[in-house]
């Protein structure tokens, strides 16, 4: 059973005192979790694709590890799984990397990998399990909490205590604390939250785990992927992104892309872009979209809709050109301009050339 126990105001923007307050309660829970780590057994789900772990699961294992106690993690693919479980096995903070290799794990399918994870659960006696907040994640884990009868507690952002953790609701406008009784505690950990674990530096031992013999009933088809040159929108380190304001896709195409070459950024964009049909539904920052965490995000012709601020307010640097003074985005860049996007945006880009 989940318990929510307060709400508390958005981050940024926060009262001084507020902000005190929190961090008092916060170290507070973290004394207790402290006290409670000793019972602590945590199984990290390790997502993969092509050969690379996915870095949400890296910031999961450091929200694992804040839980105390030991942390292990367990692999799922098909014969040729062999390579990401030496990876795993190398990732600091990992005690145990289990793995399962059958044809039915390949393509990260819910109803294969919910019994294995159950099984393994139960045998090893683990009291929480953490995944990602990705697709994967919130396909596979809500199955896996049904099956073993306990409320999922997703999309955290922070671990209060050894069964407390803290979430945003409302697009990011509250913080909800959540409190769960269930004897096994199944979490997704948003993936801007908390530093990525080391990938070097482990000495993880291996456990091969016999699949689960679970009759299948969904075929995996195929995958339709956007490939680009740029960086990975969710994982790059800058993005710049358009909004409505640019009023066509070709204008999107002329100054947004130009501009993320010279930076070498992803390119995002607003909802608004998106619904519009400026832009590739991949690429929508926000809500409903991906949520990212650039060292620096340059947004371009948006006016900072409470939707898109949910997926990018924890950037580390946030740049907007608008020529609306008055326009949202500007309460919480970091650095602002009032122009015209078509003559600064070219300029900008001929100088960074």
């Amino acid at each position: 059973m989940i318990l929510p126990r307060l709400a508390a105001s958005s981050l940024r923007g926060a009262s001084p005192l507020t902000r005190a307050a929190t961090a008092a309660a916060s170290s507070s829970s973290r004394t207790f979790a402290t006290s409670a780590a000793r019972l602590a057994n945590s199984l990290l789900f390790l997502e993969h694709k092509n050969g690379t772990i996915n870095p949400a699961s890296l910031v999961a294992l450091t929200a694992a590890s804040k839980v105390g106690g030991d942390v292990d993690g367990i692999v799922l693919g098909g014969d040729d799984v062999d390579g990401v479980v030496d990876k795993a096995t190398k990732i600091s903070g990992l005690k145990k990397v289990h793995f399962s290799k059958a044809k039915n794990y390949a393509d990260n399918l819910a109803e294969p990998a919910a019994p294995l994870l159950k099984s393994i659960v139960e045998s090893n006696n683990y009291t929480h399990v953490f995944a990602g907040h990705t697709a994967v994640g919130r396909d596979i884990f809500p199955r896996f909490s049904a099956l073993i009868d306990s409320s999922q507690v997703s999309d955290i952002i922070a671990v209060d205590s050894e069964d407390t953790f803290q979430r945003p609701i409302y697009a990011g406008n509250a913080i909800l604390t959540v409190k769960s009784n269930d004897k096994v505690k199944v979490v997704t950990v948003r993936g801007t939250a908390f530093d990525k674990a080391s990938e070097e530096g482990g000495s993880a031992e291996k456990a091969e785990v016999k699949p689960a013999d679970a009759p299948l009933e969904t075929e995996f088809v195929e995958e339709k992927l956007n490939v680009s040159s740029r960086p990975d929108l969710a994982t790059a380190s800058r993005v710049v992104s358009g909004g409505r304001a640019l009023k066509s896709g070709e204008n999107f195409e002329k100054y947004i892309e130009p501009l993320a070459d010279a930076l070498n950024a992803a390119v995002g964009a607003s909802r608004a872009a998106v619904d519009a049909g400026y832009a590739d539904n991949a690429l929508q920052v926000g809500q409903t979209g991906k949520i990212v965490a650039p060292e620096l995000y340059l947004a371009i012709g948006i006016s900072g809709a409470i939707q898109h601020l949910a997926g990018m307010k924890d950037s580390k640097t946030i740049a907007a050109i608008n020529k609306d003074p008055d326009a949202p985005i500007f309460q919480i860049a970091d650095l602002g301009l009032v122009a015209d996007l078509y003559d600064a945006v070219p300029e900008m880009t001929q100088k960074l050339k």
